[in-house]
């Protein structure tokens, strides 16, 4: 028998595989905002996709019944640069939920 070693796979040891336990942790800061004028998942993906545009956001969650969107990013938004995004994707942004 041959035993076969995976020198160098993501899936080993100290790789980089998307399984690993700490690949789900969101590390950063969340802020959640008000956005109005949503009413639909093409609403929903508007906004995900101008907001994940920001530099530093590393993910993007909104939501059209509620009107909330979640933004985590690796630090602080400019509350100015949110705004401008939104208003990019056709939407106004309240403020801070």
């Amino acid at each position: 028998m041959t035993s076969q070693t995976n020198s160098g796979s993501c899936c080993t040891p100290g790789g980089s595989c998307g399984s690993s336990a700490a690949a789900d942790v969101q590390v950063g800061v969340t802020t959640v905002y008000k956005v109005t004028g949503m009413t639909c998942g093409h609403c929903e993906g508007s906004i995900s996709q101008e907001v994940s545009a920001l530099a530093g956001v590393t993910s993007v969650k909104a939501v059209a019944a509620t009107g909330l969107v979640t933004v985590t990013s690796t630090g602080p938004l400019d509350d100015e640069a949110v705004r401008a995004a939104v208003d990019e994707a056709g939407y106004e942004l309240a403020g801070r939920a």
